[in-house]
């Protein structure tokens, strides 16, 4: 690596190997940038990434090959790898050429690579054929970087089959984490010799350990396949050195770790803690490192936060500190600094749009609200903190953190990654980034509610908003209603269409399996998506199948949604889902081919005519669903009706004025023709004299550059004071051609 590694801290932070490839997972940044207003000293790693660049490098292919020379000794490998061994010449040449391409360093390599005799080809690109009409209409750098990603995904197959079974991009021996009730299966995986990733990460430790030397290890573990790697890091570090605590937190422990008890888990790790992680690990700082030590001393007991420990053999929790959690606006500005911004890699795995706006392109990851406003809807985990606490952010602040991470980055593309963002302050926050005139491009998570309406959707576009996704879950109304959604299908395709008429793509997460949910529901809830397809208002989607959690209401009241625990044990280990039996007795399972098949060809425009039964290989019912349920729903009325305290902005510039007379059967009078300039073409508008010179000042008070915002009764009072007839002006010609052009009611 060509960045310098930061010499000794107290902390040294990591992401443990895998988690994704084309962006930084932004945890050990947020903490980084909360010590960072302590004072505390700390370095971090993305040690996933680094452990992929070494793997799939010149030096690493060789040593590659090298080490699967005993499964063809053996004699069980598949023709594919033998293939692949066959080309290594061919891998090892271009190798540091693709990584450099999908790095965004090696631009013209796009050429070469799409001419199709430059990369070896496996079993991989034995979907090219099928998928051609699909990526027809690709740029030579998108097609590029797919041939080039089916390439890396044909390597890590032969690391699949003849050097580690459980290796994979982003779920690293994620079968080891998920579910995992009981430590036995992990442990002893554990107490296997390490694998040869295992040696490139311990290598990669190693260098880090000892340039750094921290007095405290955290290791930040978001999902499942990062947790083997967690383990393995932690276990490498213990070993050689002893002195070093070690801790850790994120995603997996918060949902999975809560009624932890095998002690065996602290044969590897010191410390486990809980939620928010910025008074957890600064009470960690305190009771372990050297400068800390004498006021933990001074205090008596050692104060924990949210903590698991081992005492006396016994796994505890520790909760005795009484210092609050930080809020939101009192924990700093994540911090990129010591990552390798620059080598992470982009690719294009599939043509799920909103899955590939996750794995191309760069991504800086900000929160604009701890917690969830709603917080009601029962598959999800509403009884934790990270959901159940809600805490937004001043707009102000997050356009300040854009604009520092804009600077240390130099990356303006940002994910927020909130459960569900507020509408009010996505509104605010698009005002605020056009006040600046940042020019940056973002996305994030919504409710298909009904504050979304075609002028803040307009809005969210000015400021940079391209894509949005959200739960329509299960598209029907009486199961949105058990899972207290809060939104009907009818509502979703008017969001939906609001979102698409402004530009802004719009992805569906989707759910069968829910309880209760009959057969005849999943096929009308198939027909509910064709038909949101099909009229242009989704771009994307993904279904997946309902999984019953410990910490959501329906894994906690089970019996008020049809369905019973297979047990009632608590596993010493991972904890979070939950077996079940659904009283309806239906298989779900049975559906998944179909509804993702069927999904697959919607998102490429075609096959909407097919029968729904052309899906599925077993008989279905027809839908209920009337043919035109959601055209008929997106050409209902809508209510013109201008609530008083709307808010009036304008996106567009000052107009160049001319004055004229108009006369008529011996009358006259003055005129005034406004011309307009936006981006894309110039329009003109003609009005009275006086009510063309109070449009110019209204235009100018409300454009979108002013602080203050004023309502539609402000401005009507304005209009009052020396005009007639308000609403014959606002609903003439003239206003409503400026309504096309950047004059949003919010």
């Amino acid at each position: 690596m060509q960045k310098t590694i930061p010499l000794k801290t107290q902390v040294f932070l990591i992401t443990p190997p895998f988690t994704q490839l084309n962006t930084p997972y932004p945890a050990t940044a947020y903490i980084k940038g909360f010590l960072n207003t302590k004072n505390i000293s700390a370095t971090q790693a993305d040690i996933g990434i680094e452990v992929i660049l070494k793997l799939f490098s010149k030096e690493g292919l060789k040593s590659l090959f090298q080490v699967s020379g005993f499964k063809f000794q053996v004699g069980e490998v598949s023709d594919n790898s033998k293939r692949i061994l066959a080309l290594q010449d061919e891998y090892i040449k271009t190798i540091d050429s693709v990584i450099a391409f999908l790095q965004g360093k090696n631009p013209t390599l796009a050429l070469q690579i799409c001419q199709e005799d430059y990369l070896p080809e496996a079993s991989r690109f034995e979907q090219l054929e099928e998928l051609d009409w699909a990526f027809g209409t690709m740029g030579t750098q998108d097609k590029a970087k797919h041939l080039a990603t089916l390439y890396l995904e044909d390597i890590s197959d032969f690391i699949v089959d003849c050097v580690d079974a459980n290796f994979g991009f982003s779920r690293y021996a994620e079968r080891l984490g998920r579910s995992a009730n009981s430590f036995d299966e992990l442990y002893s995986a554990l107490q296997e010799e390490p694998t040869y990733i295992d040696t490139i990460l311990f290598s990669l430790l190693k260098d880090r350990i000892e340039t750094i030397q921290p007095e405290l290890f955290l290791i930040s573990v978001p999902f499942p396949g990062n947790l083997y790697s967690a383990f393995r890091s932690a276990q490498h570090v213990k070993k050689h050195y002893p002195n070093v605590k070690i801790a850790m937190g994120g995603g997996f422990p918060n949902t999975e770790l809560r009624s932890l008890s095998d002690a065996r888990v602290f044969e590897f790790f010191d410390y486990i803690t809980l939620d928010d992680g910025e008074v957890p690990v600064e009470e960690l700082i305190n009771a372990v490192t050297s400068s800390a030590s004498s006021r933990a001393k001074s205090r008596g007991e050692k104060q924990y936060k949210r903590t698991f420990l081992l005492e006396n053999g016994k796994v505890v929790y520790k909760n005795n500190s009484l210092k609050p959690d930080y809020k939101q606006s009192e924990v700093g500005t994540p911090d990129y600094s010591d990552l390798f911004l620059d080598q992470y890699i982009s690719v294009i795995e599939i043509v799920n749009p909103m899955h590939r706006m996750w794995s191309d392109g760069r991504w800086n990851k900000l929160t604009m609200a701890h917690g969830c406003y709603w917080g009601k809807c029962t598959f999800c985990d509403i009884s934790l903190d990270y959901i159940k606490v809600y805490e937004p952010i001043a707009a102000s602040l997050l356009c300040d953190r854009m604009e520092e991470m804009i600077a240390q980055t130099g990356q303006n593309g940002f994910h927020y990654v909130d459960e569900a963002a507020p509408p009010a302050l996505m509104r605010a926050l698009a005002l605020e980034i056009l006040r600046r005139k940042l020019a940056v491009t973002w996305w994030t998570n919504i409710r298909f509610e009904k504050s979304f309406t075609g002028g803040l959707c307009l809005l969210l576009k000015a400021s940079g908003c391209i894509a949005v996704s959200g739960g329509l879950e299960v598209a029907s109304d009486r199961l949105l209603q058990l899972i207290d959604k809060g939104v009907t299908v009818e509502q979703v395709a008017k969001v939906t269409r609001n979102f698409t008429e402004a530009g802004i793509m719009v992805h569906a997460y989707l759910m069968y399996g829910y309880p209760t949910q009959t057969v005849q529901e999943t096929v009308d809830s198939l027909e509910m998506v064709r038909q949101l397809f099909e009229v242009g208002v989704l771009q994307s989607g993904f279904w997946h199948q309902f999984a019953m959690t410990a910490h959501s209401p329906v894994g906690m009241y089970p019996e008020k949604f049809g369905v019973v625990k297979e047990t009632e044990t608590i596993g010493t280990f991972a904890n979070n889902d939950i077996n079940y039996v659904d009283k309806t007795g239906i298989d779900h399972d049975k559906f998944s081919f179909g509804l993702k098949k069927s999904l697959f060809n919607f998102m490429h425009g075609i096959c909407f005519d097919y029968e729904l039964q052309d899906w599925f290989d077993f008989k279905i019912p027809k839908t209920k669903i009337h043919t035109d349920f959601i055209t008929n729903a997106l050409e209902e009325e809508e209510d013109f009706n201008i609530k008083p305290t709307a808010k009036i902005v304008w996106l567009g510039g000052k107009p160049l004025i001319e004055h004229f007379t108009k006369s008529k059967k011996g009358n006259s009078w003055e005129m005034m023709t406004l011309t307009f300039h936006d981006k894309k073409e110039s329009f003109t508008i003609q009005t009275g004299k006086k009510e063309g010179e109070w449009l110019i000042q209204i235009l100018q008070k409300t454009s979108v550059s002013k602080s203050k915002t004023y309502t539609f009764q402000e401005i009507k009072s304005d209009f009052e004071i020396t005009l007639e007839n308000f609403e014959l002006f606002w609903y003439s010609k003239p206003v409503n051609t400026l309504r096309e052009f950047g004059l949003l009611i919010l």
